[in-house]
C-alpha cells in the first residue's frame, strides 16, 4: 500500500495545533506519516509538537532555525518518507476521510496530483464564500484546463487541498532544489508559483466534490491586512507570478495566450487598487513599471476579448492617472463611511 506523508509547518500556532493534528490522527487512510516541521516557534509550539508525537508512532518532529513556510515545506519534502505528499496549515483541520478519498481518485484515474474543496471559517464560525467552488461530481481535469482555470481566477491553486506524487517534488537536497520543484522561499502566493510550473509534469488532475479542507481564516497573516496603511508583498509577488505564467504559456500553451494576458493584466490592477498611495510615488520602481506596463499594453488591453468592460474601464483610469484614481476613490469611501 502506497504511505501519505502530511508535511505541516508550525509557526506560533499553539493555540490552534491540537485540533489540526487531531484532524490527522483521526484520518481513515492507514499507511500515514504526519511530520511536524517547527519553523523556529518562539510560543511553545515546538514543545508542543513533541508533546502531540508521544504515543503515535505516525508522528515525527523537526525543529528548524525560522524561514518561513516554504522553507518549513521543502524540508519536510526532503524528510518525507511517503509515496505521496499533502500539505496542511497549522491552524486548520481536515475532514477524516480526506486522505483516503484523494488516494482512491489518483488511482482511480491514473492521475499523479488530486484536489478536494475548502471552506474558510472565522473565528466566529461563519463559513466564508468559496474561493473557489468544487465540482458537483467527480472530474479528471486536462493539464491545459487546469491551467486555464487557475489564470481565470476559478481554480484553486492551493497545495494544502492536494494530494501529490513524491516525485514531482525534489528528492535530494535543498541546495538542489531546482526551479519548479520547490517551493520558491521568501515570496508570497508560492502554491501558485510552483503549481503551474508543476502541471508541464503532471499531467491530468482529479477533482473531488465537497469541503473537506477547512481554512482558519485570520486576519493578520500574510495576505490578510489588519489596516489600510499596510500592503502585503502578495500583490508584487502576484505580478511576478504573473509574468512567469506567460512566459510558460508562450512557450507551452501558446492558445492560452488572451487568457494569460488577461491575467497579467487583472493582477497588476489589483496591485493598483491595493497599494497604499502613500506609496505611489516615482521612487517605487515596482509602481512605476507596472504604470508603464498599463499605458504600453493599452490598446491591447481594449482588444482582449475575456477581460471585461469594468477590468478595462479600471485599465484606461488607472493609464490615464492612477494616483488620482486612488485619491478620488478614498474621497468616495470616506463620503460613504459618513452617509
Amino acid at each position: 500500500m502506497d504511505k501519505i506523508t502530511v508535511i505541516v509547518p508550525v509557526y506560533n500556532t499553539k493555540a490552534y495545533l491540537p485540533k489540526c493534528v487531531e484532524s490527522l490522527q483521526a484520518q481513515t487512510y492507514p499507511e500515514l506519516e504526519i511530520l511536524l516541521v517547527d519553523d523556529g516557534s518562539t510560543d511553545g509550539s515546538g514543545e508542543l509538537c513533541d508533546r502531540l508525537a508521544e504515543g503515535d508512532a505516525r508522528i515525527r518532529v523537526i525543529h528548524k532555525p525560522n524561514g518561513g513556510s516554504s522553507s518549513a515545506r521543502n524540508l519536510g519534502i526532503l524528510s518525507a518518507t511517503g509515496d505521496y505528499l499533502g500539505f496542511v496549515d497549522s491552524d486548520d483541520y481536515v475532514d477524516p476521510d480526506m486522505y483516503e478519498r484523494l488516494h482512491r481518485a489518483i488511482e482511480t484515474y491514473g492521475v499523479k496530483i488530486a484536489q478536494v474543496g475548502r471552506d474558510e471559517i472565522t473565528p466566529e464560525g461563519e463559513v466564508l464564500p468559496d474561493i473557489s467552488i468544487p465540482p458537483e461530481t467527480e472530474e479528471c481535469i486536462s493539464a491545459k484546463d487546469f491551467l486555464k482555470e487557475l489564470l481565470m481566477h476559478r481554480g484553486d491553486c492551493s497545495f494544502c487541498t492536494k494530494l501529490v506524487a513524491r516525485d514531482l517534488f525534489f528528492r535530494d537536497s535543498l541546495e538542489n532544489a531546482g526551479e519548479g520543484n520547490s517551493f520558491p522561499v521568501g515570496v508570497l502566493n508560492e502554491d501558485f508559483h510552483l503549481l503551474v510550473q508543476m502541471l508541464e509534469h503532471s499531467g491530468a488532475v482529479a477533482s473531488l466534490p465537497g469541503h473537506t479542507y477547512h481554512v482558519f481564516y485570520r486576519v493578520g497573516s500574510n495576505s490578510r491586512k489588519e489596516s489600510k496603511n499596510e500592503f502585503s508583498r502578495v500583490y508584487t509577488d502576484n505580478v511576478v507570478n504573473a509574468d512567469m505564467v506567460a512566459e510558460m504559456v508562450r512557450n507551452s500553451y501558446p492558445e492560452l495566450s488572451d487568457i494569460a494576458f488577461r491575467f497579467g493584466i487583472f493582477q497588476r490592477l489589483d496591485y493598483l487598487l491595493h497599494i497604499p498611495i502613500l506609496q505611489m510615488t516615482g521612487s517605487n520602481q515596482m509602481y512605476r513599471d507596472i504604470v508603464s506596463y498599463m499605458r504600453s499594453n493599452w490598446g491591447k488591453a481594449m482588444r482582449n476579448p475575456i477581460l471585461t468592460k469594468k477590468n478595462k474601464i479600471y485599465h484606461t483610469l488607472f493609464a490615464i492617472a492612477p494616483k488620482g484614481l486612488r485619491q478620488v476613490h478614498a474621497l468616495l469611501q470616506k463620503a460613504k463611511g459618513r452617509g
